[in-house]
């Protein structure tokens, strides 16, 4: 026992002849200590609705946005001349919607400034064409931010579906493949996906808050935390912008006139290791990134949603990471899984801090994101 001198009795101890016996300094208080020290330099722990727990969400329903007759009717309205034309001038202007406009400007707030995510419910794709389909969404999505570059060849509308791929080959990208993506960030603000048809089995969207993760590393590993808030290269698979490297260098964690935002693919990131000038990963970075994916798969954090035929998802990156789980498709070609993409660009999204410019080739909202190519297109729903 510890004996500390004191002038007068305290409420805890055991006083006698003005002695205080206090408990040892023990590890377990002195861990505590270096912690609070450790996370004295870090930002702080984030608060607000960006922050949150997957059990909890999904049990809501309040971030389910169920489409009325009125506003499907007005979406195919305003589509029906843009079915089967090029999309890439399509502007909010060119796209009327009276009723939805203004419901979808809220929604807007809610992913960029909320939750972070949304689902759209009830477009009738299953009795429209695709080209129809494909206008639909493109024309709702320039309500939420300007359509941006999803790969080389400059498509602005992705198509997301099993090519037959192997995420081991370091040009393709996994969403050309039928495999699990594990949790990451797309090179965008916001993401929305369209699904058009679903897998036999599998497939299925799982969401977690970055946010939280992060309050979670803080919490339990500061100097993990504070790891990953230093720059790491991320492989670009192929796609490389003139004049740049085949590679990346962005933390994973940004503190940013007051947000945190993250940029994350695993995988991309281990893949980066191929190039020789690329900043090695040591073990303390391969513990820190471990950590992370055990947040980010634990079902404490993070929830699943499966799509519908008809269902808009919106998704704002530097808030949340996504997941797709493994999926099994249907043997016939039109059954099989596919959804339709945009990277959007909205005009009202956060600052970020100039490093995004390696990845989003601006930090100007409005007109950031992608992957840089020249000549923007939107290909045609069979593209």
């Amino acid at each position: 026992m510890v004996m500390v001198a004191r002038h007068s009795a305290v409420a805890c101890g055991t006083w006698r002849l003005g002695i205080t016996w206090a408990p040892p300094y023990s590890d377990a208080m002195q861990e505590d200590e270096a912690r609070i020290h450790a996370t004295a330099d870090l930002p702080p722990q984030l608060e607000g609705p960006s922050v949150w727990y997957g059990p909890e969400m999904a049990r809501r329903q309040d971030w389910i946005h169920r489409l009325s007759s009125q506003e499907i009717a007005e979406v195919e309205q305003a589509a029906r001349p843009w079915a089967g034309r090029e999309l890439s001038g399509l502007q909010p202007g060119h796209f009327p919607l009276p009723h939805l406009g203004p419901r979808l400007a809220s929604i807007r707030q809610d992913v960029l400034n909320g939750r972070g995510f949304a689902l759209l419910r009830g477009l009738p794709v299953e009795d429209w064409p695709e080209d129809l389909s494909a206008a639909a969404f493109y024309g709702m999505g320039t309500h939420f931010g300007a359509a941006r570059t999803q790969n080389a060849q400059g498509h602005l509308l992705g198509h997301v579906r099993d090519l037959g791929l192997r995420s081991d080959d370091p040009n393709v990208r996994i969403y050309q493949t039928a495999e699990r993506q594990t949790f990451h960030t797309d090179s965008c603000d916001i993401v929305g996906l369209l699904c058009l048809q679903v897998a036999r089995a599998g497939g299925d969207s799982a969401l977690v808050s970055s946010n939280t993760i992060w309050n979670e590393m803080r919490r339990r590993r500061p100097d993990l935390a504070a790891l990953l808030l230093q720059p790491v290269a991320t492989d670009r698979r192929g796609e490389v912008p003139a004049g740049e490297q085949p590679f990346f260098t962005i933390p994973v964690f940004n503190w940013y006139e007051g947000g945190m935002s993250a940029i994350y693919q695993r995988q991309y990131i281990e893949s980066a290791q191929r190039f020789e000038d690329a900043p090695r990963l040591d073990a303390r970075w391969q513990e820190a990134l471990d950590l992370l994916d055990k947040l980010a798969n634990d079902p404490a954090l993070n929830f699943l949603m499966t799509l519908q035929r008809g269902d808009i998802q919106l998704v704002h990156n530097h808030t949340l990471l996504h997941d797709r789980t493994a999926f099994e498709n249907w043997p016939e070609p039109e059954r099989q899984r596919h959804l339709l993409r945009l990277w959007l660009a909205p005009e009202d999204a956060r600052p970020l801090p100039p490093v995004f410019a390696q990845r989003f080739g601006s930090v100007m909202p409005g007109s950031r994101g992608g992957v840089g190519a020249v000549n923007a297109t939107a290909p045609g729903p069979h593209a």
